[in-house]
């Protein structure tokens, strides 16, 4: 079967792999259908991914159809031939984060793609489940639910409330998400990249209300939308070591500062800002059932259309040739699809 394996950084590759077998006691095997392009798979092809270790085969983003069910030792909806997103976080059930509902930040966290192979194959084994399956959602929408939850996520550890200004920092696919479900929450969002290709989607494609320039004194023009004030939620979604440092600085009196993004290396502070503005610092790490839920009922309900999002599609053959350019700016890339049942 075609398989995609990141060899090492830069070296991306098509290759045969032998068929999986049949499916152990409560797992699923499944065909790949839809492949959804993440940052994470971005930064481990240039080398900059944390917890990741080559040879890898990618793919979390998961659109999958189930082709075998194995024995069950518990009850369950789902039937041969349905369609489903994939739930890519494989946690241990058992320590503390587990227990305490955060299955999310497991000790032993192995994420499809990242720890553990992952489903840029035609087909594989994985925990029954994993799958969700919502009625009503494109094969398309189905691979980009993961993202949608990195951004629900955030905001449900942030707890946006109805009216409060919420800064996203970074308009790559995950503040985009994390931008949506600020304005499901009531809340005021206020986007902000270095990108003017990425602002003027976000302008004139997604009709985003606030859309501000990093470049341009940011600070007076956060201030200039909210009547003086600074953001009581900002989150951070770039990924980069500069703009976090810097994301402090952005931050109301009494707010929270939420890092999704996460880089190698060290994050510092000014201390005394920290301490002076009571601030609350947070991290955020993929999503939960709660979040997974969200984002479906969401789509089901039409309040997001993510038709737009899809600027980029390739099959198995053509990705090795493009991917590359995927990862430069000018590819202009919001979000990537990579289809195997084409």
């Amino acid at each position: 079967m075609k398989t995609i394996i990141l060899e090492q950084p830069g070296q991306l590759e098509l290759v045969e792999t032998d068929e999986p077998h049949a499916p152990n006691e409560n797992e699923v095997l499944v065909r790949v259908e839809r492949v959804g392009i993440c940052g994470t798979d971005l930064h481990a092809f240039s080398g900059n991914q944390n917890f990741f270790t080559y040879p890898r085969i990618l793919g979390h983003e998961l659109a999958v159809r189930i082709e075998a069910i194995g024995t069950t030792t518990f009850a369950h909806h789902f039937a041969v031939g349905d369609l489903c997103s994939v739930i890519p976080y494989l946690s241990c059930g058992k320590c503390i984060a587990c227990r305490n509902g955060k299955e999310n930040c497991c000790t032993s966290l192995q994420v499809l793609g990242v720890h553990t192979d992952g489903g840029m194959r035609e087909r594989f084994r994985l925990p029954l489940d994993r799958l969700l399956k919502a009625d009503g959602i494109s094969t398309d929408e189905l691979a980009i639910v993961e993202m949608l939850a990195i951004g629900a996520h955030a905001v449900n550890r942030a707890g946006v409330a109805e009216g409060e200004v919420a800064l996203i920092i970074g308009a790559g696919p995950i503040g985009l998400a994390t931008a949506q479900f600020v304005q499901l929450s009531g809340g005021k969002a206020i986007l902000m990249d270095v990108s003017p290709e990425r602002l003027r989607f976000c302008r004139e494609i997604l009709k985003m209300e606030h859309v501000i320039d990093a470049n341009h004194d940011p600070i007076q023009q956060i201030k200039a939308i909210t009547q003086g004030d600074l953001p009581v939620v900002v989150f951070e979604a770039t990924g980069n070591a500069k703009s976090m440092h810097t994301a402090f600085e952005y931050v109301a009196h009494g707010g929270k500062l939420v890092l999704v993004g996460h880089i190698k290396g060290d994050i510092t502070f000014s201390d005394p800002l920290f301490h002076a503005r009571e601030m609350t610092l947070m991290g955020s790490r993929a999503a939960t059932h709660v979040d997974f839920n969200w984002v479906i009922d969401s789509i089901q309900q039409k309040k997001i259309n993510l038709a737009p999002w899809i600027t980029h599609r390739a099959t198995p053959e053509q990705m090795i040739q493009e991917f590359p350019h995927w990862v430069t700016p000018a590819a202009g890339v919001i979000k990537a699809i990579l289809t195997f049942d084409e």
